[in-house]
């Protein structure tokens, strides 16, 4: 600026000015952009789905006629069920038709007498370590145990004490011996846990025999029927004759057959899907929707077909173990004894163990209290734990109760080794998978359409040994 013909020069300083923002957008926004993409989407995910393993390894058997008939050598019943009770409170009582699970009361159907018996059953409690009978005591008392678990101790070889049996809720002794004219305890029970046992005085019995005809004549007979020969699974047994020579006279024989054996129906497992017309049609990329609803809907059948497979009381493996090959933990949780006793019983090519994953992690701290590794193997690409080479599955379908126990299986698996099986029938009308049907059913007046999606299956025990459960395993512990 000239003033006066001098030029003087001004510093301009502190001159307001418009701000401009700290950070000035440079492009297109995230946010914005989405809008032109296209999201990368996974399929419909479904929490319970699991591995389903039993259907996995389980050998299907063709079922054409829709029933599979199990066909077996005659047995003969020896009374070795288990006994009920009702519960009022903290009083227990036995169901009096049960009592026909005695093998001295097998077969007896006075419901008159039979009631009149359970009437004289008295409730005692036990704790741990308490001896309810003593090896030589007379016989005086016949014993029910409602709840508790007690060891069967008898004389070993070498004169030390060893278990002979674990019994526990519905198992029972001395029926034999209370209606011996002169019968004597030859083995001791002791109490392993507390527990509840009801009590029939042989006085009361005897009272009843001589009150009654029938019972009267029903125990005369048991006393008095020689035992029909049979070999040691109760098959009826088959005459041979070995180890002779010269020309003896050989026994004839035949092989008897049941008269009424098991036959399997099928079961089903049903369901309708309904799928709105316009969303197959204008909401079907880039997945088919009628196809993921299909896919899900499939899932969820097959898990209820395991569960029902282990479940079911009519077919279900769980309710259908021959109740001498179900045995009961030694302590408690289960532990690698248990494993070895279900080992002997399925001991003719055991092929899977089936077990809860709480009762497979029960199981390891078991197995690491003790410093026992198990080993692990390959099933279809996944390693899986073993015990003494039989995988160990896991399978969330075997029930939990509120006491956190549980129950473990140990199976023999195919038709050609006499085991456990499943069932099934393929070649069904639009068939979608192996024995698992999708028929379209219409259209309705809401523009929804249907189908209905079934899956047919059961399951059976070729022989008893086949299969043997570990019942009230603790997982708690």
């Amino acid at each position: 600026m000239e003033i006066g013909g001098a030029i003087v020069t001004e510093t301009v300083e502190n001159i307001p000015v418009a701000d401009e923002p700290e950070s000035s957008q440079l492009s297109l926004s995230t946010a914005a952009a989405r809008n032109l993409a296209t999201t990368t989407k996974s399929v419909p995910q479904m929490q319970g789905i699991t591995s389903r393993w039993l259907l996995r390894v389980l050998p299907w058997v063709q079922v054409n006629g829709g029933t599979y008939r199990v066909n077996r050598r005659l047995s003969y019943a020896v009374g070795d069920g288990r006994v009920s009770f009702s519960t009022t409170g903290a009083e227990i009582r036995v169901i009096p038709a049960e009592l026909t699970e005695l093998a001295v009361l097998r077969g007896f159907d006075d419901a008159e007498v039979l009631t009149a018996l359970a009437g004289r059953f008295e409730q005692r409690e036990f704790a741990p370590g308490d001896v309810l009978v003593t090896t030589g005591a007379p016989v005086d008392e016949l014993y029910v145990i409602a709840h508790g678990k007690v060891n069967k101790i008898g004389a070993g070889q070498y004169g030390d004490d060893t278990v002979l049996g674990v019994l526990a809720d519905g198992d029972y002794f001395g029926d034999h011996e209370v209606v011996e004219p002169q019968g004597d305890w030859d083995y001791t029970i002791r109490a392993i846990t507390a527990g509840t046992v009801l009590v029939l005085p042989r006085a009361a019995f005897q009272e009843h025999i001589d009150q009654s005809d029938a019972l009267r004549s029903h125990v005369a007979r048991f006393l008095a029927a020689p035992g029909k020969p049979q070999n040691t699974h109760g098959e009826s047994a088959i005459e041979l004759s070995s180890g002779h020579d010269g020309e003896p006279v050989l026994p004839g024989t035949f092989v008897d057959y049941e008269l009424a054996p098991r036959e399997y129906q099928l079961s089903v497992a049903q369901t309708v899907l309904r799928v709105h017309t316009r969303v197959a049609d204008l909401y079907n990329q880039p997945m088919n929707q009628v196809e993921q609803q299909l896919r899900l809907t499939i899932e969820a059948l097959r898990e209820r077909q395991e569960h029902e497979m282990i479940n079911n009381r009519e077919f279900g493996l769980l309710h259908n173990a021959d109740l001498k090959q179900r045995i009961h933990t030694r302590t408690g949780p289960p532990t690698p004894d248990d494993f070895d006793e279900l080992l002997a019983l399925v001991w003719k090519e055991p092929a899977i163990f089936l077990a809860h994953p709480q009762a497979i992690a029960a199981f390891g701290r078991e197995c690491s209290r003790r410093g026992v590794y198990p080993d692990s193997v390959d099933i279809a690409g996944h390693k899986v734990p073993a015990w003494r080479g039989v995988p160990v599955l896991p399978c969330d379908k075997l029930p939990i109760s509120k006491a956190r126990t549980t129950s473990v299986m140990l199976m023999r698996t195919g038709e050609a080794s006499q085991g456990v099986v499943g069932l099934h029938q393929t070649g069904l009308p639009d068939e979608y998978q192996p024995s698992l049907s999708v028929r379209f059913m219409g259209i309705n007046e809401q523009a929804v359409m249907s189908y209905l999606v079934s899956a047919y299956y059961s399951a059976a025990v070729l022989v008893p040994d086949a299969l043997a459960i570990l019942d009230n395993a603790e997982i708690g512990h």
